[in-house]
């Protein structure tokens, strides 16, 4: 089947449900268009798409939130720009979508590291979640990066934990544990960060400290990472 974004709209909007719709503004999800479709036919729709960028622009114009959803899922990364990037990030207007984008088709850029440090000194809610998003997406997808590169995170992180929008507070804690998560070096750095935003004189602060700290000193990932350390210790000695 040929798909065009007329074809996809029109996809999208017979699947669509009001009821859902309601449902996605009691979680947050808020958007001028929207048809209320559900994820895993979203997901599914952009399957068998496959990977288009030139229908992923065009679907992102559209403005649709269930739209943009499919455009970041079908978005080639070798043909995103810095200013696309720039300008998608720009109307982000819920958490969803933010995290669709970051975690699916930007941290798989070039310039996912250059971008996630650029958004967080934004003032704009969903700019700022973004950059915070997209550590904590790297953290969980780039196997290959080294610890500096996440080090280099923590002081930043530090800095956003006063932030105290519901939005980018979670996007905070959620990038700090995912980088505690990584091997052991990087959980001891991110619970040493995990203290210093404990102190700080902020609610926000205080709730992320609680929260990050009391996953990442957990016996359950202190053990996970000490497995997954012999394991790589084992493998480097066999090869």
């Amino acid at each position: 089947m040929n798909y065009n974004v007329s074809r996809v709209v029109n996809i999208l909007r017979s699947e669509g449900n009001p009821r859902n719709v309601e449902g996605m503004v009691r979680f947050g999800i808020t958007s001028v268009k929207a048809f209320g479709v559900s994820a895993p036919f979203i997901r599914g729709l952009a399957r068998k798409i496959g990977r288009d960028h030139q229908l992923a622009l065009g679907l992102w114009s559209t403005g649709i939130h269930e739209a943009r959803a499919v455009a970041a899922l079908i978005g080639d990364p070798a043909k995103v720009t810095k200013s696309l990037m720039n300008s998608w990030v720009k109307d982000f207007d819920n958490w969803a979508v933010c995290d669709c984008a970051c975690g699916v088709l930007f941290d798989k850029t070039p310039f996912a590291y250059e971008m996630a440090r650029k958004w967080t000194k934004r003032r704009e809610e969903f700019v700022r979640r973004a950059g915070f998003v997209m550590m904590a997406s790297l953290a969980v997808h780039d196997k290959k990066a080294s610890d500096s590169e996440f080090l280099k995170f923590l002081p930043i992180i530090e800095r956003g934990a006063t932030d105290d929008r519901n939005f980018v507070k979670k996007a905070v804690n959620w990038a700090l544990r995912q980088i505690g998560k990584r091997n052991l070096r990087l959980n001891a750095a991110a619970i040493k960060s995990g203290k210093k935003i404990r102190r700080l004189n902020s609610t926000s602060a205080r709730w992320i400290a609680a929260d990050a700290l009391r996953e990442l000193k957990s016996a359950s990932v202190r053990e996970r990472l000490r497995r997954r350390k012999i394991v790589r210790l084992t493998n480097r000695t066999r090869g």
